[in-house]
């Protein structure tokens, strides 16, 4: 890509040299450790699955009998596997048994360790299969009903029931939709695990369960088929339990999911070093189930300024990058976040805003990038909110991005009611249709205020990495380098369920999933 706004390549080369650094860096910390959500999603995959008499998931059961027997850092796939080859249970039997109190995985006899591995392996295979069947059909999906232009129109459902959920995704999908995002219930980040089954009650969004992502998925591909194209189901991949929502999505064909590599260390004071290690995995198998990642720089600027800050949120984007390319994550699958949230009081704000998307754009071009609305300075006049709403449209379809969240004119009245997505959608039809290939036409003014304003962004952004890289990720957090948020190492929610990995630990969905993607 021919850069429009004169951006220096070697100043981009040492940003993402930077960044790769303090992933590398992280890396080697993430490689020594595991921790209760790792195990419990290792569990899942391996087939176990329903909850106790006290609506306790087996995945908890299992793995907290391994923890309080003092031994988790082997991994629970050499415990459950060792449990198989001692019983000859299958782990679903397995966790029932340790649920009954009739077995402790750490009190069996050690079984002959190439018989354990063996035995993982076998059952392993079979969940991997199901994923790639799944992204197969997907891939055959796409191939025969299509899908819509890009950028995706993204909408979101939060009613708290999954079935109220179904009718208004359902709406929204006739109105246009491409992705629907079931928003989460309120705070359900913070729980240590994850409800189970259909539910029907929620504050502010509706759980995500594995049953709640079969009824909605089945619910997509049912309207998806009606209107001929295919409906992206997107959910949120983060909090205690991020790597369990992504093996659960996985097994459900969700296609995106919000997955941040910092955003529950700042958003939700959830422990730096449980979320470093969770997000790996959980990346892992987005990027072997085709899922497209979001990740939530635009948060950033919920709590910061969006002019002062703006380098914070590209520094981010290239950090993000290098961590999902460890994963195995693709560039394709790299939504990388940013928001239109200047103050619309600032002269020239517009010309801002469409320099850091432009920017984003030019500095990863395969990635499905994704633009979220403006929030923050929405007041409730729904005319102005329409407005704003509308510039932000035309800023995306200028710069080429991937996936539009589209903002809504109710914003800070009320969760939108059906018509209000389908005047949004209206908006970012008519807008995008119009000024579809814009950008093909326009360049920017050599050493105007646009080119300028994104070559200072660069140059901030990778002074910040580069301090970073000099300083460390985790000091750095504790600085309160990014969104002005400050967090502790050894603070927040969850530390307590992270470990160092004994000799002899394996993980057999990490080889599997990163190796054998075809």
């Amino acid at each position: 890509m021919v850069s429009k706004l004169n951006l220096d390549e070697k100043m981009i080369e040492r940003a993402r040299n930077a960044a790769d650094n303090i992933a590398e860096d992280v890396q080697k910390f993430i490689d020594e450790h595991t921790t209760v959500a790792v195990e419990r999603t290792i569990a899942r995959l391996l087939g176990i699955d329903g909850v106790d008499e006290i609506d306790k998931p087996l995945p908890n059961v299992v793995v907290d009998n391994i923890k309080e027997g003092g031994s988790l850092g082997s991994g629970i796939a050499y415990w459950i596997g060792n449990a198989i080859v001692h019983s000859g249970k299958s782990p679903q039997k397995i966790a029932e048994a340790v649920d009954r109190g009739e077995m402790d995985l750490t009190r069996i006899p050690a079984q002959d360790p190439q018989k354990i591995q063996e035995a993982i392996h076998d059952i392993a295979d079979h969940s991997i299969n199901k994923v790639k069947s799944n992204r197969e059909k997907r891939t055959s999906y796409l191939d025969t009903i299509g899908e819509g232009k890009k950028p995706y129109l993204y909408v979101i459902v939060a009613t708290g029931n999954i079935y109220e959920d179904v009718v208004q995704a359902q709406a929204a999908a006739r109105q246009g939709a491409d992705v629907i995002a079931v928003i989460r219930s309120t705070a359900q980040s913070l729980l240590d695990y994850v409800p189970y089954g259909a539910t029907t009650e929620g504050f502010g969004g509706t759980y995500a369960t594995q049953e709640n992502f079969r009824i909605m998925r089945k619910a997509l591909d049912e309207v998806g088929e009606e209107e001929g194209r295919y409906i992206r189901l997107c959910n949120y991949c983060s909090g205690l339990c991020m790597p369990e929502i992504a093996a659960m999505g996985a097994m459900e064909r969700l296609d995106m999911m919000l997955n941040d590599a910092l955003y529950g260390i700042l958003f939700r004071d959830i422990n730096m070093q449980r979320t470093l290690v969770d997000q790996y995995f959980s990346r892992i198998i987005n990027g072997y189930a085709g899922i497209i990642i979001n990740t939530g720089e635009d948060n950033y600027l919920t709590t910061a300024d969006a002019v002062e800050e703006a380098h914070t949120v590209l520094a981010s984007q290239f950090i993000n990058e290098q961590f999902a390319l460890r994963a195995g994550i693709p560039e394709e699958q790299m939504g990388l976040g940013h928001a239109f949230e200047m103050n619309p009081d600032i002269e020239n704000g517009f010309l801002w805003e469409l320099a850091q998307a432009q920017m984003a754009r030019e500095i990863f071009p395969k990635a499905p990038l994704k633009y979220m609305p403006p929030t923050k300075f929405k007041t409730g006049n729904i005319f102005k909110g329409h407005i704003q709403d509308a510039m932000f449209n035309m800023i995306s379809i200028w710069t080429n991005q991937g996936i539009q969240l589209l903002g809504m004119l109710t914003e800070a009245i009320h969760t939108p009611h059906l018509h209000d997505r389908a005047l949004a959608i209206e908006n970012a039809k008519y807008i995008f249709n119009n000024c579809r290939n814009l950008g093909e036409e326009i360049e920017f003014k050599q050493d105007g205020m646009i080119q300028k304003r994104a070559q200072e962004v660069l140059y901030n952004a990778t002074t910040l990495l580069e301090q970073i890289e000099k300083e460390g990720l985790f000091t750095t957090i504790e600085g309160g380098k990014f969104g002005g948020v400050k967090r502790l190492r050894t603070g927040g929610k969850g530390l307590e369920g992270v470990m160092r990995k004994a000799e002899g630990y394996f993980n057999p969905f990490i080889d599997k999933m990163l190796g054998g993607r075809q």
